[in-house]
This record gives C-alpha cells, sequence and structure tokens, in this order.
C-alpha cells in the first residue's frame, strides 16, 4: 500500500505531522479524524521519499522493546495515580512516545477505548506487542480499581526483566566470542600457515610423520575446497535457525542452552528467578493460581522450563498442592521447593517467590562477573590441545630432519 503524510491539528489546536500506510487518502483522513486530528495536508509520497523516510525511521519503526515497554507502563502509573483519565493519558503518551510502531498502537487504543472497550480487551489487539501476562494484570487491575498499581507492578517486573535478560546475554558473550576467535584462528592457520610450512617439507623430499601428513591433508582440502566449506557452514547454520523456529526444535534449544557447561547453569537460575518473580506479581495481583501458571509458563521465555511450568496447573487442577507438584517435575530446586513449601503453609506464596527471585539474581550477577574465571580452564584446556596438534605437526619434521643431519 501507498505511504502518505499528513499535516493536522490535535484537538488542542497543536500542529502535528506523521505517516500513515493505507490505500486512500480518504481512509487516512479518516483515521486522523477518529484520532481526534483535523487533516490540513495529505501527499502521498514518491518512491524515492518513501525510501528516505523509511531509512530515516529505520529504528523508529523498530517493534518496542522492554525499554519502551517499561516507559509505558511507568507513564502510565503516574499519569493515572494523578488522576488523569485513561484515554487522555493513552492519547498524551501516543503524541510523546518515539517508537513509531508503539505510538501507532496507542492511537489505535485510544479509538477502542472511545468505541467503549475495556483497556485490557484493546491491549489485547496487540498480541505482538504485549504480552499475555502484561493484559492479564491490566484486566485485573480494572476489575479490582488498581490499575494504577498494577502498571507500577508491571514497570518494575519488566525492569527486572531487562536485567535477567542482559544478564543471559553477558553469560554467552565471553564463550561465543572465544570460540569465534579459535575457528576464525584455524582457518587463517589452514590457509597461510601449514601450506608455508608444507613447501618447506616437499623441498627435503622426506617422509613427514603422521601428524604433519594429517594437518597439511585437512589444509590442502582447506584450500582448494574453502568455498564449499563456507557454504556448508552458511547452509548449517541457517537450517539451524529454521529448525530452531519449529516447536521440537526450540524446545531441544532451549533444553540444550540449561546443560551447556558453566553457563548452562546461570541461564537456568536466571529464568527460574524470571518465573519466581512474573509468578508473584501474577499471585499479588489476584490472578488466579492455574490462570497465573499458565500465563507465566508463556513469559520465562524457555520452552523447555515453560512445559515443566505447565505440568504444574495440570497437576494442581487434579488437586495436588503446589510444593508436590514443582517437586514431580524435577525441574525446580530444592529452594523453590522449600519457598513454596512455607508459602503455602503461611499464606505468602508470593512473598516467598519474591524471595527466591532476588535471591537468583544476586547469584547470577556474581556469577556473570566471574563467568571468566569459571571458562578460563576449560578454554585453556582446549587451545592446549590444539596448540599440542600443531606443535607435533610442524615440528616434528623439523626435529626430525635436524637430528639426521646431525647424525650425518
Amino acid at each position: 500500500m501507498p505511504i502518505f503524510q499528513y499535516t493536522g491539528r490535535n484537538q488542542q489546536g497543536q500542529a502535528v505531522t506523521g505517516e500513515l500506510d493505507l490505500a486512500s487518502t480518504e481512509a487516512v483522513a479518516n483515521q486522523l479524524i477518529n484520532r481526534g486530528i483535523t487533516p490540513v495536508e495529505i501527499r502521498e509520497l514518491e518512491k524515492e521519499d518513501e525510501k528516505k523516510s523509511a531509512g530515516f525511521n529505520l529504528t523508529r519503526n523498530k517493534k518496542p522493546q522492554l525499554d519502551d515497554l517499561t516507559l509505558f507502563a511507568r507513564q502510565m502509573y503516574t499519569l493515572l495515580h494523578a488522576g488523569v483519565p485513561i484515554i487522555r493519558a493513552i492519547t498524551g503518551l501516543a503524541e510523546t512516545t518515539r517508537n513509531q510502531i508503539l505510538k501507532d498502537t496507542l492511537h489505535g487504543i485510544r479509538i477502542e477505548l472511545e468505541a467503549g472497550h475495556e483497556l485490557s480487551a484493546a491491549l489485547a489487539m496487540y498480541p505482538e506487542i504485549f504480552s499475555h501476562l502484561f493484559i492479564s494484570m491490566v484486566k485485573v487491575g480494572e476489575n479490582t480499581g488498581n490499575l494504577d498499581e498494577v502498571f507500577l507492578q508491571i514497570s518494575t517486573y519488566l525492569e527486572r526483566e531487562k536485567n535477567t535478560r542482559d544478564q543471559i546475554k553477558a553469560a554467552m558473550r565471553y564463550p561465543s566470542f572465544v570460540i569465534l576467535a579459535i575457528v576464525v584462528a584455524m582457518f587463517i592457520i589452514n590457509m597461510w600457515v601449514i601450506p608455508t610450512f608444507a613447501r618447506v617439507f616437499a623441498s627435503f623430499h622426506a617422509e613427514l610423520p603422521l601428524p604433519t601428513r594429517i594437518l597439511i591433508a585437512i589444509s590442502d582440502f582447506t584450500v582448494q575446497y574453502w568455498y564449499i566449506i563456507f557454504a556448508l557452514l552458511l547452509l548449517a547454520f541457517f537450517s539451524l535457525r529454521y529448525y530452531i523456529k519449529t516447536d521440537k526444535g526450540h524446545w531441544q534449544w532451549d533444553r540444550l542452552l540449561t546443560r551447556l557447561p558453566v553457563v548452562g547453569s546461570i541461564i537456568k537460575r536466571a529464568t527460574l528467578a524470571r518465573f519466581a518473580r512474573s509468578f508473584a506479581m501474577s499471585l499479588r495481583a489476584g490472578v488466579p493460581l492455574v490462570t497465573g501458571l499458565a500465563l507465566v509458563s508463556r513469559a520465562v521465555d524457555n520452552v523447555y522450563i515453560g512445559g515443566h511450568i505447565a505440568d504444574m496447573r495440570s497437576g494442581i487442577e487434579r488437586g495436588d498442592s503446589m510444593t508436590r507438584t514443582a517437586a514431580a517435575t524435577g525441574m525446580f530446586t530444592p529452594l523453590i521447593i522449600q519457598m513454596l513449601n512455607v508459602g503455602e503453609e503461611t499464606g505468602n506464596v508470593d512473598d516467598m517467590l519474591e524471595e527466591v527471585a532476588d535471591f537468583y539474581d544476586r547469584e547470577v550477577d556474581y556469577d556473570v562477573k566471574n563467568i571468566t574465571s569459571a571458562i578460563e580452564p576449560i578454554l585453556i584446556i582446549f587451545i592446549g590441545a590444539m596448540v599440542l596438534v600443531l606443535a607435533l605437526g610442524v615440528f616434528l619434521p623439523m626435529w626430525d630432519l635436524a637430528t639426521a643431519v646431525r647424525g650425518q
């Protein structure tokens, strides 16, 4: 569809400009009027203008990130707590947000609110932006009359969620960089270093040791068929990405992440902290237990662990206690089991889960800061083995030749 650039004035008489991707100028005018904007000029962009506009808005047109949603929730709490009506709050935030997709989404939400729908129903029309947990929390806030407090809880949760994701990325960054550096170094050695030694050895016309012959054979194959190797690596990379997007592949990949040496434990504890915090938030807001587990199973961002949380829901529906169903999954640590048990006995499950989340957050933060010292022994052993193979392959024939010369 064509892109139209518009100029108009809002209900306060302020000039507003923007772009809409609709079928015709009439559709753009109707959309603006529904938003409370009086159109002054509507112009269809030419192809070149569209390209420039797309390049200029590249960062603004990205899907809203956790930072955008956290700011939105925090601003909604401030406005609602101050007594600002919901429609006016949404309208004001739509005019000030920098993310174009979120801006258009808030305009659409405002239209739904003006049509008489609840805020949770309007948010549910944009599931690619607002999670099920986000929407359910808002619905609970509407039913209890504590919508402002719910937005405060959501903003706090999203801030900690971003911190958890950053911790997981930090845990994976160092080993990924080292492995990539090793692969690049091996490629350079095979392409340029070993061929140079091979030419030197060939000039002596001597029989080479087995390790040297293997290294030279691998190097010759790399030099002659490097483009095939590169194509196979690309094919493997995109095939893996495609497989991970499937249900079975996604489950196996998430399961593998929790079982990686060193970093797997960090990822698992960070995910369990996410589970504990999101579940505590849903219980504290008044979400029913079974519904909260269903929402949290999709909010932990790990299909493997989320499946075990869904198993807890099934156990509770059969009449088992939360502690027994959690222990039966085999996923949760003794700490979580004990805290759930104490929480059920005292009626403070949400507080106990919050304590678990804080404990794991501190553990994960400490381990991420010390991940270098934890991984270094493994990398040293791996690199040492690689250097040993290269040394044997390169220096064994040189040592044999030197011995032969001294014997003569």
